[in-house]
């Protein structure tokens, strides 16, 4: 078992670990987030001309900003290129005719929900690297950086320069890309952030989607996974035995600084 992962055991299971942790991911209590009037009356327009196909295509526009209406298995499919809404008029209309079951009110009602916390996860890790001490930057300052540094961009952006500078051949972003230098030395590290709220479903997916990223070697940077939740709990589920026989670090963000100091310190 890698050490970190002992570490992340240990301290999981003794006192605190929770209220430290929600320095990292704070659940905040948020409010509804109105539509602007002038969208809400776009919106209304496109509702009420009966067009399925631009009412669907519409609000999956909205999806970085609001939350889609509905829940179906379907809609992220559609949401990764318009002319798969142009090529599955069925699917549209079922979809559609969903989202109308709402009626208008109950339509925007929904897009104004909150976002759900799981969505939050990227955004309140890299606002705590900060919160930390590590900068997060643009490209060309974070090639040019020393002591310990995060790149900052979108997942694509990430993706390419861990792809074309590194060679790691992901298929995905990752969470994120970060550098340890010292004089002359660099070590690049590029790892996801997961937190593992329960057992099954898409829990189980991210937690994968880390485990997938450790399984490969190929790139010149360390792969390491940052897990917290349900993952370190003491008991017999397949998540936690598949944790006990890793090799390749995984830990929780609490020991992040840690793991950098350690390998700044490592470098000659």
């Amino acid at each position: 078992m890698n050490p970190w992962i002992e570490k992340s055991i240990e301290l999981a299971n003794t006192e605190n670990y929770l209220d430290r942790l929600h320095q990292v991911y704070p659940v905040q209590q948020e409010g509804r987030r109105p539509l602007p009037p002038e969208l809400k009356t776009e919106l209304a327009a496109i509702y009420h001309s009966g067009n399925d196909l631009a009412l669907v295509k519409r609000l999956l526009g909205l999806r970085k900003k609001f939350r889609f209406p509905i829940k179906d298995p379907y809609v992220a499919f559609l949401g990764k290129n318009p002319k798969f809404c142009e090529l599955n008029p069925s699917t549209i209309a079922r979809v559609a005719q969903t989202i109308r079951s709402l009626g208008f009110e109950g339509m925007i009602a929904s897009l104004e929900e909150p976002i759900e916390f799981n969505r939050q996860i990227g955004t309140l890790f890299k606002k705590w690297i900060s919160q930390i001490g590590y900068p997060l930057l643009p490209e060309e300052d974070f090639q040019t950086a020393s002591g310990i540094a995060f790149l900052q961009g979108s997942n694509g952006e990430l993706k390419n320069v861990a792809n074309e500078k590194l060679g790691c051949q992901l298929q995905k972003g990752p969470d994120f890309v970060a550098k340890v230098q010292k004089a002359s030395s660099t070590q690049y590290i590029i790892g996801e952030t997961k937190f593992i709220t329960e057992f099954g479903g898409h829990q189980n997916a991210q937690f994968e989607d880390a485990m997938r990223l450790l399984a490969d070697n190929t790139g010149n940077a360390e792969r390491i996974a940052i897990l917290d939740g349900v993952v370190w709990i003491r008991d017999s589920t397949k998540m936690y035995r598949r944790m006990c026989s890793l090799e390749k670090p995984a830990f929780s963000a609490l020991l992040l600084k840690e793991f950098l100091e350690e390998s700044l310190k490592s470098l000659t």
